[in-house]
């Protein structure tokens, strides 16, 4: 072939680490355009970002030649110092180390933009830990649950 035609649609959970709420509504709205941006500039194409206080969902398509984790590790790592430069907290902001990364279609391109807006209500029923062992569970993704999340002891 002449050319390489791709699009990889991805579905993104990241927590704050040892998941404190420290994602404030006074800045969220902000923190999601800052993440989206660096998504974008990654070499992948934001679709949405959003979250809670406790955790961002990103949906994105990217091109082959960038993988998954050097893209989330940029995200986070560049998100992170934006948050810790910004003021917006008197104590030093981390993310967990890991992420969960599902991968849809384009015809599941709207369930997916959906379920990732309207995370706050989503979350009126649900916790992060039920909600992140599903998508686990519904994506097939073997795990061990004491290695999912890093908890304060």
């Amino acid at each position: 072939m002449a050319n390489t035609y791709c699009k990889i649609y991805l579905h993104t959970v990241f927590a704050v680490k040892f998941m404190k709420a420290q994602i404030k509504p006074k800045w969220e709205n902000r923190l999601h355009s800052v993440i989206g941006s660096l998504i974008n500039q990654s070499g992948g194409k934001s679709i949405i970002v959003n979250g809670t206080s406790d955790h961002i969902h990103c949906c994105f398509y990217k091109k082959p030649i960038v993988s998954e984790s050097e893209l989330m590790k940029i995200v986070k790592a560049k998100s992170s110092k934006w948050i810790n430069e910004s003021g917006h907290l008197d104590h030093r902001f981390s993310w967990q180390k890991g992420f969960g990364c599902f991968s849809f279609s384009e015809s599941q391109r709207n369930q997916v933009y959906r379920y990732i807006k309207n995370q706050k209500e989503h979350h009126k029923k649900l916790g992060f830990w039920e909600e992140y062992l599903k998508l686990l569970e519904s994506s097939n993704i073997v795990f061990d649950e004491k290695y999912i999340f890093h908890e304060l002891e």
